[in-house]
């Protein structure tokens, strides 16, 4: 006696094309703001996965450490016109170089950071529950305070 599905007729509908893979064109209507902004299913977000349309929190807090970090490097130079001395001995080899090339250096090493934290800020920190936009906060809170350092001593020293 023949079973059931051996008498339905098989179909294969998937072609062996992953559309998924293709590149976008100059023209499609996702080329500025992107496609996909998460993943549907959970075992999907178990592991690391690629997203090509960001949240406005996101563009927030990058803002946010962009614009701290051009304050940091205002507030040293000020302070280094004062007599300060720049501890960061990277930094301080760009001040050795004019204010110029210090402020385009930190500023570049910054965004560079957080390009690189944007693009796998879905992947897993060493193996742990944390993922990589955590970063986006260890970022953040240190600007935030030497930012109140750099005011403390230029308002009370």
């Amino acid at each position: 006696m023949d079973s059931i599905p051996d008498k339905l007729p098989s179909f294969e509908r998937r072609s062996g094309y992953d559309r998924r893979n293709r590149k976008l064109g100059i023209l499609s209507k996702y080329w500025l703001t992107g496609k996909r902004a998460g993943v549907r299913r959970e075992e999907d977000k178990q592991r690391a996965y690629s997203i090509d349309r960001h949240s406005s929190r996101t563009l927030a807090v990058i803002l946010l450490i962009v614009i701290l970090s051009v304050i940091d490097a205002i507030l040293t130079l000020h302070l280094v016109d004062h007599g300060a001395t720049e501890l960061n001995p990277v930094m301080n080899y760009y001040l050795g170089h004019g204010p110029l090339a210090f402020f385009w250096v930190k500023y570049m090493l910054t965004s560079a950071a957080l390009i690189i934290i944007l693009t796998n800020k879905t992947a897993y920190l060493f193996n742990t529950r944390f993922q990589v936009k955590i970063l986006f906060v260890v970022f953040l809170v240190p600007f935030v305070l030497v930012i109140q350092w750099e005011l403390y001593l230029l308002f009370n020293l």
